[in-house]
């Protein structure tokens, strides 16, 4: 093989024939013979298109031809443009001059469509034949010389040079050989008479007549000429004109008048009545479309007309007359089919890409179609058109080719796919259109996050719950389809009392069900927040958060502690000893309980269950203080033995008991202070001591007016009916703090029962507190039970009882350590009464 490039053109010289492969506007054309062999290469495409060899699998180039049939390939292994089956130029293009097989090599990645023309160049694989083997020329002995009588010519579906050149006569003496050139390109060979004929001398001459084409290696076809020597008719029929033409319309109907041929002859009788007929070598195409009338030589339409198949047709009419020998005259007719916009335009999706990302940007190529209409001129013409408000549009490409692209946002959630119709109208009178549907199909992007059915939850869940109960499940939605629509849940890391949450809980990461690691216990833990997060699989993966609020119901699983008398707490016997000179209502003692429960379950009530003699004591229900029915009698045992039941109000009910043991005394005149102030035995004293006793008693009596006129400025109402007391706030029956909804609640019909502080908001651990009262009235506590929180507040609060008869109040101040409860410090006052 040898090549030679020049301007953008390149000769190859392949198994003796040409290939000519050029690049003009965007085109590419390459030329090649037709019958090549299955397999042979056209040109390196590749290379041609300035495409990367590696590259064309991966970018699925691929062909198409509007041919229909497949007659080409590329090899993606080397670009190169091979045959893959036989090519017959006179098949595909007939008699036109120039036949071009337009193919479209189409690119993906980016979406990108090359027009390559494949020009079929003709060679001379078929020889000239007659339609008919033996032609009969009838020639009257008396014609002159120089008469011309026309032959069949001969059909070579070859063109260009390898089409009929000439025509050859065989050797004899009577006759030679012209060629008539008509304007259309065809050759008529004429018989010319040189030499008169005798019929006498030779009736019959047999001729052969030759048809050479110009192709190399010369291909040739004969046809027998019998000429006949007839007598007498000398004059031939003439025609008016040597060629016809008319136009006639694609729709004519059957019967529709074209044109008259008309010939005259100059003979008389029957040698002069002429005979119109088609020509002894008319196709039967055209006997098929046309009819003559023999005896007027009126052409009409016989079939239907078809522009599109064949917009001309070409024969020959004969006009014989009838003398003896008979004489003919020829004339050829051109009829011109006007077409008429009867075709349909057709819609040809090239190429499709589908599905296409919803976040493709705009002017991303879709697909590429093309155009086709049968018609020709104006009413082969076509323009496309979408429906009005779409997402795409049509830009023109190449010759009748235009690409759909995006023009505007693709939300997948909104539309998974579109319907794109297309719309071709061609510019015929009327214009004729045609529709199709495109199913453009949108891919899924991660662009939106999962989103919690709920932004916070709120669970409550009771303490002694069993390990592994699900506390709640929590869900997510994500509009986005596939690996970007699967959600798993996790817990995101915090501290639940310097502890990490994961140790309380855990989520399943499928369904979003929480779980308890392990069970809750009220007392040390009210309320807790977890973050769920929800996560998507998409790439790169899209989150959202919900809160989790998880409050700790209390279960009454705590009984009643005494925490006073300290021996009854400890579980011994309470020894109390009080005068048998002890009125009715006299206060012996107090017992003192806590529930480490809060609320109902928290409630303690106090009930005498046992005692030695039931008519002498009885037990404040709320208070726990123990205090004589009726007057000592001097009967009465000296040793009395009480068991006092304590209870709480929660379901089922818990229970403890108290054992106080009072010892009734003659010589006892003073009220028991405290377990932790005994009585001193009546001594003889001095006058000394006594000296000193009423000193002492003088100045406890000065700082206790003092610390009372301190406490009584900062209390802004004190009340001595209601018996308490509430320092650096204004409010004892309803104090509330308000950043924290700190709530002190009094019972204030009657004597005082009990005292409960609730704090802390929604987001914090709600705390309860008691009062807790001293055994007797003289000397009150108020006591913190339950520590367990991490916010302090300091607060001095001071609960007295308000059920003692009026006397002289000192207080004795000790500030206790800070207790951690719930939001605050609490202190405690101890409050001493003096008789």
């Amino acid at each position: 093989q040898r090549s030679i490039r020049y301007k953008w053109q390149v000769l190859l010289w392949w198994h003796n024939f040409f290939i000519l492969w050029s690049t003009i506007d965007a085109q590419t054309r390459y030329s090649i013979p037709e019958e090549l062999k299955q397999g042979s290469v056209v040109g390196n495409i590749a290379r041609d298109l300035g495409l990367l060899v590696p590259e064309l699998f991966r970018r699925k180039m691929r062909i198409t031809s509007e041919a229909g049939k497949q007659y080409f390939n590329v090899d993606l292994g080397k670009g190169e443009l091979l045959v893959t089956d036989r090519i017959d130029r006179e098949e595909l293009c007939g008699q036109r001059p120039s036949c071009l097989l337009p193919l479209e090599l189409v690119i993906d990645n980016p979406l990108q469509v090359h027009r390559v023309e494949i020009e079929i160049q003709d060679t001379n694989d078929h020889s000239p034949s007659f339609l008919t083997k033996e032609k009969v020329v009838k020639i009257a002995e008396l014609v002159n010389p120089g008469a011309r009588f026309p032959l069949e010519s001969a059909t070579d579906p070859d063109v260009g040079a390898n089409s009929v050149r000439t025509y050859l006569i065989s050797k004899n003496e009577h006759f030679k050989l012209t060629v008539k050139n008509l304007k259309d390109g065809r050759k008529i060979p004429e018989l010319v008479l040189e030499k008169a004929l005798d019929r006498e001398t030779q009736a019959v001459h047999n001729l052969i007549l030759t048809a050479v084409d110009g192709g190399d290696p010369v291909r040739s076809g004969t046809s027998e000429i019998k000429v006949i020597v007839l007598d007498i008719n000398d004059n031939a029929p003439q025609f008016e004109k040597q060629i016809y033409e008319a136009n006639v319309s694609e729709r004519s109907a059957i019967g529709t008048e074209i044109l008259q041929v008309k010939a005259s002859d100059a003979d008389e009788g029957l040698n002069g009545q002429i005979e119109y007929v088609f020509a002894e070598q008319t196709s039967d195409i055209i006997l098929s479309l046309f009819d003559i009338k023999p005896s007027t030589g009126l052409i009409t339409v016989k079939g239907v007309l078809d522009q599109e198949s064949d917009s001309l047709h070409r024969f020959d009419v004969t006009a014989k007359d009838k003398g003896n020998p008979e004489m003919d005259g020829h004339c050829g007719v051109e009829i011109k089919i006007n077409d008429v916009n009867d075709n349909n335009p057709e819609i040809v999706v090239t190429s499709l890409t589908t599905p296409v990302p919803e976040d493709s940007a705009i002017g991303t190529v879709i697909a590429i179609i093309s155009t086709r209409d049968a018609d020709s001129g104006d009413n082969g013409k076509v323009t496309l058109t979408l429906s009005p408000k779409s997402q795409f549009k049509l830009n023109p490409s190449i010759s009748k080719h235009f690409s759909l692209v995006t023009n505007g946002p693709l939300d997948r959630e909104t539309n998974s796919q579109y319907s794109v119709k297309i719309t071709a109208s061609d510019s015929g009178k009327p214009p004729l259109t045609s529709e199709k549907t495109i199913i453009v199909q949108i891919l899924d992007v991660n662009d939106n996050p999962p989103v919690f059915s709920q932004s916070s939850y709120a669970v409550y869940v009771k303490e002694n719950n069993a390990p592994g109960l699900m506390l709640c499940s929590v869900s997510a939605s994500d509009q986005d389809s596939g690996e970007n629509a699967k959600i798993s849940y996790s817990i995101l890391d915090s501290k639940v009392q310097d502890v990490s949450v994961s140790s309380y809980v855990y989520i399943n990461s499928d369904n979003g069900s929480i779980y308890s690691m392990h069970s809750f216990d009220y007392e040390k833990l009210k309320v807790f927040q977890i973050q769920v997060q929800a996560k998507d699989q998409g790439s790169p993966s899209l989150s959202s958060n919900a809160t989790v609020h998880v409050f700790i119901l209390d279960q009454n699983d705590n009984t009643p502690a005494v925490i006073y008398p300290s021996s009854a707490a400890l579980g011994s016997l309470s020894h109390q000893r009080m005068p048998r000179s002890a009125k009715a209502g006299h206060l012996v003692t107090k017992v003192t309980a806590v529930d480490a429960d809060s609320g109902h379950n928290a409630w303690i009530s106090y009930r005498l269950a046992e005692a030695t003699d039931a008519s002498l004591f009885t037990v404040n229900q709320y208070t726990g203080e123990v205090r004589t029915k009726r007057a000592v009698y001097e009967q009465d045992d000296s040793s009395q033995r009480l068991l006092i039941e304590i209870k709480d109000d929660g379901q089922p009910v818990q229970s403890a008991t108290a054992t106080v043991s009072i010892l009734l005394e003659e010589s006892l005149h003073e009220p028991i202070l405290d377990l932790r102030h005994k009585m001193s035995e009546p001594s003889k004293k001095t006058g000394r001591i006594t000296l000193y006793l009423i000193l002492s008693l003088a100045s406890v009596s000065v700082l206790s007016l003092v610390t009372f006129l301190i406490l009584a400025v900062k209390c802004i109402r004190g009340s001595r009916s209601s018996g308490s007391c509430c320092m650096r706030r204004s409010d004892c029956d309803d104090y509330k703090i308000p950043s924290r909804n700190l709530q002190i609640q009094l019972n204030t019909d009657g004597p005082i029962k009990y005292v409960e502080v609730l704090g802390g908001d929604m987001m914090s651990q709600s705390q309860s507190f008691r009062s807790c009262m001293s055994p007797m009235s003289e000397y009150s506590d108020f006591t913190l039970i339950k520590p367990s929180s991490t916010t302090d507040f300091k607060e001095v609060i001071s609960v007295l009882d308000a059920s003692l008869p009026d006397s002289t109040w000192t207080f004795e101040s000790q500030q206790v350590s800070e207790f951690n409860v719930g939001h605050g410090v609490l202190c405690q006052i101890d409050v001493k009464h003096t008789i």
